[in-house]
């Protein structure tokens, strides 16, 4: 960078101060530092740039004012410009940090790990790239890419499963509909957009939107190294590997612009929004100009306030009281569809949830728009409040109804309220009470996701598909996963859902026509992919385990649970929940029958029943004293009973 330089002389050097007239600072913008003469600009140099420099292996960095870094108002603001703050330039790595303290930290920490030269490619103009491949697409990375206060080319590797899903819900609408108009609404680096583009080719229409300069031409340049077109300009500067005499693969449009805006413009039948946190201030925009029988996806990152760590941010975005409880990622999910369902309405649109994951660090949920206000109104119909139980975790969602009731502690199946005093039970909500998957178009991603090679989200999505028919994998149809069966069932919904485009695919307006009978076929099919509802929520076998017992493996616990009547299966919310309509008492009830008791002594012969063994209890430590005479006291009750004595 030109603010790192050896001497005083090769900083002045950067401008000709031998000159007459008035020269600009080369290291300030002209807001800041307005052109002045020579004194007083050799001044400004040494003063301000030369005089905190921060030297590594005789290189000295200067501070620099251009607009290299800049600081967002907000974290949760990716639509807003940020204010220019001043920064070094790592020799090492190209990254750019405010302070000097910090700048020599940065150094320290490069040392120590023996990085005493640059580690990435540099290009002509100033910048340092890193080229990073997924799916078979390359994009560059500046070297503070994950960092998103620092950069607004923001790129994180641990969103990788998100991007998949989404790719595979792409593909299952674009089998259904074609031509098909897509949108990134938060481009970044453009891969989501760009993985799309490469991999469908001619049956979608990619747009990419970015409000922020630096990642639109990111985006440009990611697109020329993937030989992709970019619709509407196409000169720019070529990189390495994507010469004149190669042509484009597929074609992109890339458009700088408020995502509420490009949304309010202009209607598509696919939409995904991934903001840096919430999603909430662009699902109205969403909903107003999708497509009937579209899909959007939405991926929410705030996992501070969905993941009950920041309660007064939840309700401020999403209108919920929550509280912190076993199943807090579900209810994460069922919050997010609350508000989508909520934005859908509110433009007379209904939604049938397809997909709702949450893990680690991000909560995914995809939805397909209905069009009309009878959809709407059942949609809205799905929004209830949940009741909690503090004391057990027993959970239940109140019943529809205007009628007022005087113990609403009657809907709960456990008795916590009359053996305890007080309110034992909290209301949460209002969340989403519906259905969280669609088991025909889970089985189809499967598919998709076989076909294109993305073996990393396979396992979770079949674990998907075991959730939403509620049953173990050992009960998974295998023979459901070969290519030809799944092309012949795959082949019967997309035949169903053509027939809405057969009349008239689009009007001048942008909206697909449909007729009523049409429409109506579609719905019958969608709602025929749903199975029998799953139920709601889910049990952890640790957190119900018993005190002083071994309780059974996992796995033999759900086939217990199966003998005994009730349906059940894994979720991928929790690797040691359990989803199962039985209530608490009963799930107790049956891990309690199969739990063994731990023994620290020797095992237990044959000759002696688990009736005969007695357990003695102590409020405290016992003294040596005391401890002696216990023993003697029960092992004189011990005999005199017949029975066996653990200590």
């Amino acid at each position: 960078h030109v603010s790192i330089q050896t001497t005083m002389e090769g900083l002045e050097g950067l401008v000709d101060l031998n000159g007459t007239g008035r020269k600009s600072c080369p290291l300030c913008p002209e807001e800041k530092f307005k052109a002045c003469y020579s004194h007083k600009l050799q001044r400004h140099l040494q003063n301000l740039h030369w005089k905190v420099y921060v030297e590594f292996e005789g290189q000295r960095m200067c501070i620099c004012h251009l607009p290299c870094r800049q600081l967002k108002s907000s974290l949760g603001s990716d639509q807003t410009q940020g204010r220019l703050v001043a920064h070094y330039h790592c020799v090492v790595c190209s990254v750019t940090i405010a302070r000097k303290t910090d700048m020599i930290s940065h150094l320290k920490r490069h040392i120590n790990k023996g990085e005493t030269e640059a580690s990435y490619s540099g290009i002509p103009g100033g910048q340092a790239y890193e080229i990073m491949k997924e799916l078979g697409t390359n994009v560059q990375l500046l070297p503070n890419h994950t960092t998103p206060q620092k950069t607004d080319t923001y790129f994180s590797r641990k969103m990788k499963t998100n991007r998949q899903l989404v790719f595979c819900s792409l593909a299952i609408l674009a089998e259904e509909r074609n031509p098909l108009e897509c949108l990134d609404a938060f481009g970044a680096t453009g891969i989501m957009g760009l993985q799309w583009a490469k991999h469908l080719r001619n049956t979608v229409k990619v747009t990419i939107n970015d409000i922020n300069e630096a990642c639109v031409k990111m985006i440009k340049e990611n697109c020329h190294l993937n030989h992709i077109q970019v619709e509407g300009n196409r000169t720019g500067r070529q990189l390495d590997g994507a010469g004149d005499a190669d042509s484009p693969i597929a074609s992109v449009e890339v458009v700088k612009m408020d995502a509420n805006v490009i949304l309010h413009l202009r209607p598509f039948d696919y939409i995904h929004l991934d903001p840096f946190g919430t999603s909430v201030n662009y699902l109205d925009a969403a909903f107003r100009n999708v497509r009937n029988l579209g899909i959007v996806s939405v991926t929410s990152t705030d996992t501070g306030s969905l993941y009950s760590k920041s309660l007064n941010v939840t309700l401020r975005h999403y209108g919920c009281q929550i509280v912190r409880t076993e199943y807090y990622r579900e209810l994460a999910a069922r919050m997010v569809l609350a508000s989508v369902a909520s934005a859908a309405a509110r433009c007379n649109k209904g939604i049938a949830v397809l997909l709702a994951v949450a893990l680690e660090h991000f909560v995914l949920v995809v939805v397909r728009v209905l069009r009309g206000p009878t959809q709407a109104d059942e949609s809205a119909k799905k929004l209830r409040q949940l009741l909690h139980c503090q004391w057990c975790e027993e959970r239940v969602f109140l019943k529809l109804g205007s009628m007022v009731e005087e113990n609403l502690y009657r809907q709960l199946p456990c008795q916590c309220h009359g053996s305890m005093p007080g309110k034992t039970a909290v209301e949460l909500g209002p969340l989403w009470a519906g259905p969280l998957f669609n088991t025909g178009f889970l089985r189809r991603m499967l598919v998709a996701a076989v076909q294109h090679n993305m073996e990393d989200i396979q396992p979770l999505v079949k674990t998907l598909i075991c959730e939403a028919d509620c049953t173990t994998l050992k009960l998974f149809p295998v023979p459901g996963y070969s290519a030809l069966s799944n092309q012949v069932e795959c082949g019967v919904v997309i035949k169903t859902l053509q027939k809405v485009e057969e009349a008239d695919p689009s009007d001048q307006s942008g909206k697909r026509k449909t007729t009523g009978e049409d429409s109506g076929n579609v719905l019958k099919k969608i709602k025929a992919d749903t199975s029998l509802e799953h139920p709601a929520f889910y049990y952890s076998i640790h957190r119900h385990s018993i005190r002083g017992m071994n309780m059974p493996k996992l796995n033999k616990f759900l086939q217990y649970l199966t003998e005994a009547g009730f349906r059940v299966s894994r979720t991928h919310f929790d690797p040691t929940g359990v989803r199962t309509d039985a209530t608490l008492a009963q799930f107790k009830e049956v891990l309690t029958k199969y739990s063994v008791p731990t023994y620290s002594s020797a095992p237990q012969s044959s000759a002696v029943s688990s009736e005969q063994t007695r357990y003695f209890y102590f409020p405290r430590p016992l003294q040596n004293l005391e401890r002696c005479c216990m023993k003697r006291m029960c092992i004189a009750l011990m005999t005199a009973g017949g029975g066996r004595l653990d200590i």
